[in-house]
């Protein structure tokens, strides 16, 4: 079942975290820029979470479970086909035209904040932006399918045909997940699916949603890092993230920026 919040005061930390997670992807947007290192955009985000926020930066030292090396970065940068989990580096320098997902998870008073963004240095591809809208058009149609009542596999149903309309392709090896006082919980909120399948959602469950979207084909590999994940074709993949809690009628989405307008 995962996380279910009914508590006033566990709800508002949740948004707490979220509003807080979704100020460090305002607060980064105008450093992304050609000849910028992943690198640089790790320690600004790590010291605005950090001495700004008075948060705590999930990913830092996370792992995933045994043999899994910690993973060493405050933030994921996920550049060009980079698919998720991409480690920031000192090597890595944005040219005109690349393309990265921003994944950022705050700790604020024992809750997690989880969120994620596309952006572009300079000017991005026909490809690279219609790949990009039309993932965050996936996300947020899963997010307008959730209410108490609707099942895990109506979320991902309507991403995978949303996704697929386009001719574009749904990663499956990783999903969104529960969240509340831990970081990843149950359930896994897969982005494909049959609608009427799977978890059915009750009010107070949160979780994220986390659409990853293949220009190419969607399998991926991971590299000896054993984190990155890219696509295996070498082709562009885009990521957006929220957290939500499904309410009494709908959802309450955690981490919105104010650059958004909800149409749930």
């Amino acid at each position: 079942m995962g996380t279910i919040l009914t508590q006033p005061e566990d709800i508002e930390k949740m948004r707490t975290a979220g509003r807080l997670a979704a100020s460090v992807l305002e607060m980064i947007g105008e450093h992304i820029k050609p000849g910028i290192t992943t690198e640089t955009i790790d320690k600004l985000c790590h010291d605005f979470i950090v001495d700004e926020l008075d948060c705590i930066p999930a990913p830092l030292n996370y792992t995933n479970g045994p043999g899994q090396p910690p993973f060493p970065k405050s933030i994921c940068t996920s550049v060009n086909h980079v698919v998720c989990h991409g480690i920031p580096s000192e090597k890595k320098k944005l040219k005109n035209g690349d393309v990265l997902n921003i994944d950022v998870t705050v700790i604020k008073d024992g809750f997690y904040g989880d969120t994620s963004k596309m952006f572009s240095a300079g000017e991005a591809s026909v490809l690279a932006r219609r790949l990009s809208d039309v993932t965050q058009e996936c996300l947020y149609r899963g997010i307008e399918a959730v209410r108490p009542g609707a099942t895990l596999g109506d979320i991902g149903h309507t991403i995978q045909v949303h996704a697929e309309k386009n001719r574009f392709s749904v990663v499956r090896e990783f999903c969104g997940h529960g969240i509340g006082t831990i970081f990843h919980g149950d359930p896994q909120v897969v982005h494909y699916g049959r609608p009427g399948t799977g978890v059915v959602l009750k009010e107070g469950m949160c979780f994220t949603i986390e659409p990853m979207i293949n220009a190419g084909q969607r399998h991926i590999r991971i590299l000896p890092d054993e984190w990155t994940a890219v696509t295996k074709d070498h082709k562009l993949s885009a990521q957006w993230e929220h957290t939500m809690r499904v309410t009494d009628s709908g959802v309450e989405v955690f981490t919105l920026r104010e650059e958004e307008q909800p149409t749930w």
